[in-house]
């Protein structure tokens, strides 16, 4: 579905960003674009977090050609954080903007959570937005999710069961990646269901090496390795999540995505045991398996990071895994499945919105896989970063689950990044990760 004008917009009751956030994420990542014009929403604290009860106000300011746009007309909605649902409008209307800017100030919010201000405008019969959310108390957000009695037995015997079946791995040499400081290989290992395949580097100088697994956001992709990353000294390994090889052509991905994986994420979701994480999961287990078992490895550090899906395997696999001495997660997905059972934002990806047919065994199978449930078991030190403007893991969701870790944990707000990072976040990611394995 594309929205064509703005009454389109208002049928549909869902701002146009998360629609947008929604219809051109297909592999979640969302970066801005540069355009003609320039909506621009913020609120009037500088972190754009207040304390419950606190109200905000919003300005908005147009620009065209970098020169405040003035006299014209947009329309503005207020709501909570919902991702690229709605959970009802607070506030809207249509306003126009005589100095090119104005200010807008929302009710007070008087729960733990977020408020987004969108405005939208239409010129040539195009549309622009542009949308900011304001942060309340995040530190106080509790999940919605619960722990299964059986948690953590059923988890236990799962790995019980992957530690019954050989790593049987088989490395292929790729000459092609190869550089004078490192190896690349495509790595086959087994599952507890099939295999898991991924790209391994390591150094070619004699000696021991920290390890590093790289797990990835959603979708279906080919994978090239963290070769740069092996050659300052670290053994890499960046593994692909569906069984199949990782080096083949991206279009036999793309088919696979759209046919026989399609929503691979709801895949059998009523039946634990059966549901589609649950090999993954393994799989992220038994990835630490063979780094373990490396000579090269020096047998001390191993570290896990990665972005929205890969946030959400990174917290899993520490939270599985003692093994894992550190991660470093972008914006979790998979956390507080529940959220909208409860009239409140869900992770990615945005689950439970309406009656999808056996609701109450999907539900409760979802605890099973919650990112939440594995942050509680968390122990070793973790670095995270997210913004409050994304649609794609609403933040209600990313705190749910960072506000029940206990460990050492170090958090990096950027407010106004979406479902993307810039620079400095990676930059401040590899600081603290890459400094803690050494």
């Amino acid at each position: 579905m594309i929205v064509n004008s703005k009454s389109d917009q208002m049928k549909l009751k869902t701002p146009v960003p998360m629609l947008l956030a929604f219809l051109f994420c297909a592999l979640l990542s969302a970066q801005p674009k540069e355009q003609l014009i320039d909506i621009r929403v913020a609120p009037d604290h500088l972190d754009w977090t207040y304390n419950i009860g606190e109200e905000v106000e919003f300005t908005i300011t147009v620009l065209k050609n970098n020169i405040p746009f003035k006299g014209i007309e947009i329309e503005y909605t207020i709501e909570p954080d919902s991702g690229w649902n709605s959970l009802g409008i607070l506030d809207q209307g249509t306003i126009v903007l005589e100095d090119g800017s104005v200010k807008i100030k929302a009710k007070k919010f008087n729960k733990p959570g977020f408020l987004r201000c969108t405005a939208t405008l239409e010129v040539d019969g195009r549309e622009y937005y542009g949308y900011a959310t304001a942060g309340f108390s995040p530190e106080k957000i509790v999940p919605t999710t619960t722990l299964p009695t059986d948690f953590e037995a059923f988890w236990k015997k799962n790995k019980e069961d992957l530690s019954k079946i050989p790593i049987d791995p088989k490395l292929t040499l790729l000459p092609e990646k190869c550089t004078d400081k490192v190896n690349v290989y495509q790595v086959e290992l087994s599952n507890i269901q099939g295999k898991i395949y991924g790209i391994l580097s390591i150094p070619k100088k004699t000696g021991k090496f920290p390890a590093i697994l790289y797990v990835p956001g959603a979708g279906i992709r080919p994978y090239h390795g963290k070769i740069s990353e092996a050659e300052e000294g670290f053994i890499t390994l960046e593994i692909g999540i569906h069984g199949i090889p990782v080096t083949y052509e991206k279009s036999l991905y793309d088919n696979l995505f759209h046919g026989a994986l399609r929503e691979y994420w709801v895949l059998n979701l009523d039946d634990k045991d059966k549901a589609y994480y649950k090999r993954v999961y393994l799989g992220c287990v038994r990835a630490i398996d063979f780094l373990e078992g490396l000579d090269q490895f020096n047998g001390e550090h191993i570290g896990v990071t990665g972005g929205s899906q890969g946030g959400a395997l990174s917290i899993v696999t520490a939270g599985l895994d003692d093994r894992v001495d550190y991660l470093a997660v972008f914006y979790p997905a998979l956390a507080d499945l529940t959220g909208f059972v409860h009239n409140r934002a869900g992770g990615w990806p945005q689950l439970f919105t309406d009656n999808q047919g056996n609701m109450s065994k999907k539900i409760e199978t979802s605890k099973y896989f919650d990112v939440v449930n594995f942050a509680r078991f968390i122990k070793v030190p973790g670095w995270y970063s997210w913004g409050y403007n994304d649609v794609i893991c609403p933040p209600t969701s990313m705190f749910a689950a960072y506000n029940v870790i206990t460990a050492n944990k170090e958090l990096k707000i950027v407010p106004e990044t979406g479902h993307w990072t810039y620079p400095e976040q990676t930059e401040s990611r590899n600081k603290w990760f890459f400094n803690k394995l050494r």
